[in-house]
């Protein structure tokens, strides 16, 4: 504790810095859990995505392995398809949290490809990718937005801990020590007091 001189000043300055801190602990307590309830729910929706993106996937190549089996190498129909522009990156703001969110534009799958020269397996390898495709996006968005979240959580936490277990028993103990301080020193005056008046009466009984 840094030495503090024990006056009335002191006094209301330190107990008004204890209770701008209570005040501060209160808020980060309740911006963390802010925090915590939105990342949880962001996991759960991440957990729901990773459940069913491999799916997604592994339907897509196979999809395509078979188109490969049956029409060939099929990178001449790939380069058909435009590639897509369609992605756009925002933010948001939880709490002062900035995290991303992510839109795809959903254009109209279009069959870029003849459909004498192809077969089924290559249309279904095309709408599995472009949902592949979709369900990544989503992921991205979801996994980057809990790593944000998990690191101001972090440095919420510590914030408020510093509050609570160094900043608020400091000034606690600095209230304690002041008040203790100003107690003695009223009792020593009050004695001092007391004693002066008692020299004083006793003047007065001898001068009679």
């Amino acid at each position: 504790m840094a030495q503090v001189f024990p006056t009335k000043a002191n006094l209301m300055a330190t107990q008004k810095s204890l209770d701008l801190a209570k005040l501060g602990y209160e808020l980060m307590d309740r911006k963390r859990n802010i925090l915590v309830r939105e990342m949880m729910q962001l996991i759960s929706e991440a957990k729901e995505v990773e459940a069913n993106i491999n799916a997604v996937y592994d339907k897509a190549y196979s999809s395509l392995k078979l188109a490969n089996i049956t029409l060939g190498v099929c990178g001449n129909f790939a380069r058909t398809i435009p590639v897509d522009n369609g992605l756009s990156l925002d933010f948001r703001s939880v709490m002062g949290v900035e995290i991303p969110k992510i839109s795809l534009e959903s254009s109209k799958l279009m069959p870029y490809f003849g459909f004498n020269s192809t077969n089924s397996h290559l249309d279904e390898a095309y709408i599995n990718f472009n949902e592949a495709k979709k369900m990544t996006v989503k992921l991205a968005e979801t996994e980057a937005s809990i790593y944000r979240l998990a690191d101001a959580v972090k440095k919420t936490q510590k914030r408020a801990n510093a509050l609570n277990n160094i900043m608020i028993p400091q000034f606690t103990g600095t209230i304690k020590y002041i008040s203790e301080a100003l107690e003695e020193k009223e009792r020593e005056d009050f004695t001092r007091l007391k004693a002066v008046k008692n020299q004083k009466e006793e003047k007065k009984r001898e001068a009679k």
